[in-house]
């Protein structure tokens, strides 16, 4: 089975939401990830047929659907805000989409609604209407109704965003592993770039409507190929540094290190260093050293984010583990290895080196 969008464009109100996408998807799962406004949701609706595009084509198996209604495809859509029939019971919600396909009888569909409800964790609430259940069972009820059926396509939209900690890495685990062998396609949106991680499938990477990356998820958080696609995948947010090229060395904020490839001199670069990689522990020789200000210690308990001023006024956050107590307004130094630092060009468009790890940082 394969998805395939071909040149699709969505404009409304002037502006533009989806951007000459272009995508070939095979059966199994397909991570879609973003940030809000990303164009996650209309990619989505493009896919499904709730929305048509204002060009290109959208093909299922080679089948041109662009113009075919949505009641009349092989699709099934979960969206971030549960969506139930509120007089059913559960099991009449799960059991829906499978009373309309003649393929199911009444013990197949028996046996199908407890089985999709045992996986939600819900086997137990069949008997209730939705107005009796918890947000997030909900949520479950609507995932237990779209995974019921088989269909050619699936398309899930930040369907975990709602459910608390615990169950979303539940789900995360059991949801993976039933979309390994999906003979569908399986198309999952979400802004979390930890559960893009987690899921390890194909990862589409979305930004401003547009497609920034396709690949695998774990190399592309590794290798990052723009700044666009190492931002996405950082959280916390990757923390950014202007720096410049001179004499075969980057300079940034009175410290530097050696240029991971050859430079013309007063090339305008930006570093990116994620803030589990910044310490004010001293790092080993050719750490960068960084002079800083504390401005607010947030801590949650197991780790600490300590909030840094630099000079010119840059912030610079870290990621520290345990809980660590510091004194706001105090001096302090914040160390970075050159190694764990991204280079990119000034407009952050193309990688210039892997890392600095490229070169030897004592020479």
């Amino acid at each position: 089975m394969t998805l395939i969008l071909d040149g699709v464009f969505v404009r409304r109100r002037g502006e533009t939401w989806l951007d000459d996408i272009r995508l070939e998807l095979s059966n199994g799962m397909t991570t879609v990830v973003g940030p809000m406004t990303a164009g996650k949701t209309t990619l989505m609706r493009v896919a499904a047929g709730l929305l048509p595009p204002d060009s290109g084509r959208v093909l299922v198996d080679g089948k041109d659907v662009t113009r075919i209604s949505v009641r009349k495809r092989s699709v099934a859509f979960v969206y971030q805000q549960f969506i139930n029939y509120p007089s059913l019971t559960v099991y009449e919600n799960i059991a829906s989409p499978l009373r309309l396909d003649p393929a199911f009888g009444r013990a197949d569909i028996d046996r199908r609604v407890r089985e999709v409800a045992e996986l939600m964790g819900i086997a137990e609430l069949l008997g209730r209407r939705p107005g009796e259940l918890s947000g997030g069972q909900q949520q479950r009820t609507a995932i237990a109704r779209a995974l019921a059926r088989p269909v050619d396509v699936l398309l899930l939209d930040e369907p975990l965003a709602n459910l608390d900690f615990k169950l979303r890495e539940q789900l995360r685990a059991d949801l993976k592993n039933m979309f390994a062998a999906s003979s569908g396609v399986v198309l999952y949106s979400t802004a979390d770039p930890n559960e893009a991680l987690t899921f390890a499938a194909p990862t589409v990477v979305l930004g401003e409507g547009r497609v920034q990356h396709v690949g695998d998820v774990a190399d592309m958080y590794a290798h990052p190929p723009s700044l666009a696609v190492a931002a996405t995948l950082s959280d916390p947010p990757i923390n950014l540094l202007p720096a410049v090229v001179r004499d075969g060395r980057i300079e940034c904020l009175g410290t530097s290190f050696p240029a991971p490839r050859a430079h013309a001199t007063g090339r305008n670069v930006m570093l990116a260093v994620r803030p589990h990689q910044v310490t004010i522990a001293r790092g080993g020789p050719g750490a960068l050293e960084l002079p800083a200000e504390i401005r607010l210690a947030e801590v949650t308990g197991s780790e600490t984010f300590l909030h840094l001023l630099l000079e010119g006024g840059r912030h610079l956050v870290a990621h520290l583990p345990g809980t660590q107590l510091f004194t706001p307004g105090e001096s302090t130094l914040a160390y970075v290895d050159p190694a764990h630092v991204f280079v990119f060009d000034e407009a952050g468009g193309r990688l210039l080196a892997t890392s600095a790890a490229e070169v030897d940082l004592h020479g």
